[in-house]
């Protein structure tokens, strides 16, 4: 009978449902919300001018205020939600599918194979990833996609690494040399015992990466390499404001504290998906 392996495939562990992460998971929860019926959180059209309203600070009418076109800067930022959320999420597809099944393949075969995938590793990691990023989107042009493949390019080795690493010890164990003695196929072994118990940290990992894509797409955003105004990207709201900071600080301050907030939640989560073997 061929032996059978413990889980080890990550799951909230007991004492982490405080708070914090109950306040976490319902930040991530609100922004999804946006991201999928922004309508039904706001009514007001973001990219409607509104020649009365202008530059006009918080109120129950406008809550985050309004731009110098008298645009409802609340209503943009839930609108924002859905380029940059939807951006994001690409990006950490590309990352999470790409970097798993080199990190996964590396560590399993091994040899030549793991020496030329871990190269290209090294040399993703070593350069800034936000550098890496802009040269990506200066090569194959400006836009929301063409950013959100440069930030899931730039995030693979990340993924790879971690993936290789755990593919490396769930291999060494004596469940896996059971199965090999025994006379399971290389193949059984790594989808049946390798994959799934070489998940935990990566899956662990998405959240944290989550965030790190939003701040690169917005980033990236107000630097102007993204959507084009009047687009309402996260970034890019916080990048209309800066000259006036000074008179109408809101313009700014709230989608950036949208970011932050967002950003904050998904790496709280991170830590609460980490197997206890990692903490």
């Amino acid at each position: 009978m061929e032996p059978v392996p413990p889980r080890r495939f990550g799951a909230l562990r007991p004492g982490l449902l405080r708070p914090g992460l109950i306040l976490a998971v319902a930040v991530v929860v609100a922004a999804v919300a946006f991201c999928a019926v922004p309508g039904l959180f706001t009514w007001k059209d973001p990219y409607l001018p509104d020649t009365g309203s202008i530059l006009v600070g918080p109120s129950t009418e406008h809550p985050f205020g309004t731009d110098r076109l008298g645009r409802d800067i609340y209503t943009r930022t839930v609108y924002g939600t859905v380029v940059t959320l939807s951006a994001t999420l690409l990006a950490v597809s590309i990352a999470f599918f790409v970097g798993t099944a080199l990190g996964l393949v590396a560590g399993f075969v091994r040899g030549p194979v793991d020496l030329v995938f871990m190269r290209v590793v090294d040399v993703l990691l070593s350069v800034p990833g936000l550098l890496l990023t802009m040269v990506i989107v200066s090569a194959v042009g400006y836009g929301t996609t063409n950013v959100a493949v440069a930030v899931g390019i730039s995030s693979v080795a990340n993924f790879a690494r971690v993936m290789r690493a755990e593919v490396l010890e769930v291999t060494a164990t004596d469940y896996v040399e059971a199965a090999a003695g025994i006379g399971t196929h290389r193949v059984a072994i790594l989808l049946r015992h390798v994959l799934p118990n070489s998940l935990g940290s990566v899956v662990s990992l998405i959240p944290l990466q989550f965030g790190a894509s939003i701040l690169a797409i917005a980033a990236l955003g107000f630097l102007g390499f993204g959507a084009p105004p009047p687009q309402p990207e996260w970034g890019l709201l916080v990048a209309e404001g800066r000259d006036l900071l000074a008179v109408a600080p809101w313009i700014s301050l709230f989608p950036g504290a949208v970011i932050l907030a967002t950003v904050l939640a998904s790496n709280r989560i991170s830590r609460a998906l980490q197997p206890e073997r990692l903490l």
